[in-house]
């Protein structure tokens, strides 16, 4: 049976502070958006996670026959996770058995490049990456902080100048302008005041994450402790990047590797620059691809791919989803 005339694939991406999701036509034409809050089962918990999503995709859908559907969420790491949340909304009306549920990194993916072989490295208030193969191999990471071996991001960057502004503040460390900056950039009166309601949880950890600009300014002023800060999260990028070519076998090919997430929207020229040279020793023939735009442009692509959608419909929908996500009202149906 051939799909209703005003049938509808739902494409959702969520991390860890919003979420996107947009009906479109199999012809590329957007006929709804709707933003909510963060929808990451590793931040929110898995009820909370699924609420939110159950939310959007009711509202974007509105009654009309969803032939295709693909969420791609930010803490979607592990296999266990995704069959979890598989699990999870397997009751709702909207969960089809051809769903498509992943980590958000391959919309980041998807939206960044068309090539087959590619990679993806975001850097927001973490990192994380993901290689594809054309023949379908991928390479990813558990990212699950700390004791997966992961660094870096708002939260990494904040962490790591708290603590060095901290051993500047008693005189165990190298002095640093970050020791002065900090209180100011976060409303508290004093380093050590910031650091005892941290303690006692009068702030959340969290706020940590909005350090990142007060470490890029002074690195670009010359602090030595902040410019070291800036160089370790280059090396992290870069080290995601060869681990995904290495393990894929791309390290001679001409491979995009799209940049996305906060961080690298920052533009800082020494982390970029930084990342540009290490780049070019590793892998010579390898390409960085800076992707400024909302990482569900990629899942609606591969949402419409997924349903049967042509080329022409495919390009119509990456300007049909940018223009509706870069509005400040979403569009609706």
């Amino acid at each position: 049976m051939s799909p209703a005339r005003d049938a509808v694939v739902v494409a959702v991406d969520g991390g860890g502070s919003k979420t996107d999701a947009v009906a479109l036509t199999l012809d590329g034409r957007v006929v709804a958006h709707r933003r909510a809050g963060g929808s990451s089962p590793q931040l929110e918990g898995l009820t909370a996670s699924v609420a939110v999503i159950d939310e959007l995709v009711t509202e974007v859908a509105a009654g009309r026959e969803v032939v295709q559907i693909d969420l791609y969420l930010s803490g979607l790491d592990l296999p266990i996770e995704i069959e979890r949340f598989r699990e999870a909304i397997g009751w709702l009306s909207w969960a089809s058995a051809s769903a498509v549920v992943e980590n958000d990194l391959f919309a980041l993916l998807r939206a960044g490049t068309d090539a087959a072989d590619a990679v993806a490295v975001v850097c927001g208030t973490g990192v994380n990456a993901v290689g594809r193969r054309a023949d379908g191999a991928t390479a990813r990471f558990p990212s699950l902080g700390g004791i997966s071996g992961d660094w870096g991001g708002g939260y990494g960057l904040g962490e790591q100048a708290l603590w060095f502004a901290a051993r500047d503040l008693d005189g165990r460390g190298a002095p640093t302008a970050l020791t002065a900056a900090i209180p100011g950039h976060l409303g508290a009166a004093s380093l050590s005041e910031l650091i005892e309601d941290l303690h006692f949880r009068r702030r959340p950890m969290a706020e940590l994450s909005r350090l990142a600009p007060v470490v890029f300014e002074a690195a670009g002023a010359g602090d030595a402790v902040a410019g070291a800060l800036v160089d370790r999260q280059a090396d992290e990028i870069l080290a995601f990047a060869r681990a995904c070519l290495t393990r894929l076998d791309l390290l001679d090919r001409a491979v995009p590797i799209v940049l996305g997430g906060g961080i690298v929207r920052s533009g800082d020229p020494r982390m970029l620059a930084r990342i540009e040279t290490g780049l070019a020793s590793i892998a010579h023939a390898a390409t960085l691809e800076f992707f400024a735009s909302a990482p569900i442009i990629g899942a609606a692509l591969l949402a419409l791919e997924a349903g049967g959608a042509g080329p022409d419909a495919l390009l119509l929908a990456r300007d049909e989803v940018a223009a509706a996500t870069s509005a400040s009202v979403p569009v609706g149906g």
